[in-house]
């Protein structure tokens, strides 16, 4: 094992002494061409051009020596130090850090970044990081090649986000570039780079938390007048609570929500930090979604159409509510494949119809007959009574709690 390993960030500027004196005494170093070609880095030390992290920090392991590892920005900030500190690896490594990447991102931007979401983009968690983007006024995303720029673009369809693209930062060939989303696709991008994602309204007063801040509003299901509907408009507070706790929506999903109504699903879904595209046949259910949305600061995107029509150009939905259109929806909706599909039926019959188009499209199916009685607490009488059949169809395949 080697006798000491020291991982130095890099962000362009000069090495510190810490980071010199580290170097100087390497046997080896490891890092991309540009790091290894450093006039710092010792003329008879080993040299590894980084690649794959796990494959060099094996090679580290095993090396007899001292150990440096350069690495672009704060390498401890979504950087090889995860990696290199591993347990099959049993390295023990002292950190040198830079400016992150991010940082030095909304440093030439002129932002601040207290309040935006960070996210890596690789071609397998490219699409949650879109829905980030979807959802947030601010985002950064830290891509990869096949998870850049214009793939962002691509997937933003829809959506109209400004995109600051900062290409190669620290190095000769830095690059910062303003576009819209929709224009990403037309260029080509040099890596490695970071993507500031802004939306409407992205500034605010200065929070107390980094990243998403607390809910404005203190509690969930909020009566339906908040949000200027009516109960039978997608379903009362209490189904609406049964069904969030269903689908679950959380960072990263994309829930499709069929029949918004007043908007108060999409709205309280985006408020857990889901992105959500809400769709209604109805002009006035739109605009009541898009002014909820709006009352409480939630960013969503609203699709006026009838479905299953309407759903065919929409992105892949991890979790879809369909509040209108009954069997033949929630049938469209199950050719798309969602992870949970949660709706409610008035009468059994209609329940155990789409109960059964769920299990026949490979779902595992949970109904429950629920009421609720609301009491006028004046008198302590029955002021109404409501009952619903939720169902809930969940795809075993895409059951994955750590996703």
């Amino acid at each position: 094992m080697a006798d000491r390993v020291t991982v130095i960030g890099w962000d362009g500027s000069p090495l510190t002494d810490a980071a010199r004196s580290a170097l100087s005494a390497a046997t080896l170093v490891a890092g991309a061409a540009h790091h290894l070609a450093l006039p710092e880095t010792p003329a008879g030390a080993e040299r590894i051009r980084l690649g794959s992290v796990a494959l060099a920090a094996r090679r580290i392991a095993a090396h007899r020596g001292t150990a440096v590892v350069l690495a672009d920005g704060d390498p401890g900030f979504f950087g090889v130090v995860r990696t290199l500190r591993a347990p099959e690896f049993g390295l023990e490594v002292e950190v040198v850090p830079a400016v992150s990447s991010v940082a030095a991102a909304f440093a030439r931007a002129g932002m601040p970044w207290d309040d935006a979401q960070v996210v890596v983009a690789h071609p397998r968690t490219l699409r949650r990081a879109v829905n980030v983007c979807r959802a947030h006024a601010k985002t950064a995303v830290l891509t990869s090649p096949g998870a850049g720029p214009a793939e962002l673009g691509l997937l933003l369809e829809g959506v109209h986000r400004t995109f600051v693209i900062c290409e190669e930062l620290g190095t000769a060939r830095e690059r910062v570039t303003v576009v819209t989303s929709d224009k990403a696709a037309d260029h080509t991008w040099r890596d490695p780079n970071v993507v500031i994602v802004i939306g409407a309204a992205a500034t605010g007063e200065t929070g107390w938390i980094a990243g998403r801040a607390p809910a404005p509003a203190r509690g969930w299901a909020l009566p339906d007048t908040v949000y200027g509907g009516d109960p039978g408009d997608g379903g009362s507070a209490p189904l609406r609570a049964a069904q969030l706790a269903r689908l679950g929506p959380r960072v990263g999903d994309l829930l499709w929500d069929i029949g918004s109504g007043s908007g108060a699903l999409s709205t309280e879904a985006g408020r857990f930090g889901a992105a959500v595209i809400a769709v209604d046949q109805d002009a006035d259910a739109c605009a009541r979604t898009t002014a909820a949305a709006r009352r409480f600061g939630v960013h969503l995107q609203v699709v006026h159409g009838t479905a299953p029509y309407v759903l065919e150009n929409l992105p892949e939905p991890d979790i879809v509510r369909v509040a209108g259109g009954g069997a033949a929806v929630v049938s469209a909706v199950a050719d798309r494949r969602p992870e949970r599909i949660v709706t409610h039926a008035a009468t059994r019959d209609e329940a155990e119809l789409i109960g059964r188009d769920l299990v026949e499209h490979g779902y595992d199916v949970e109904c429950a007959l629920l009421q609720s009685v609301e009491l006028d607490t004046r008198a302590w009488a029955e002021s109404e009574r409501r009952v619903a059949f939720l169902i809930c169809g969940i795809q075993q395949e895409r059951r994955d709690p750590g996703r």
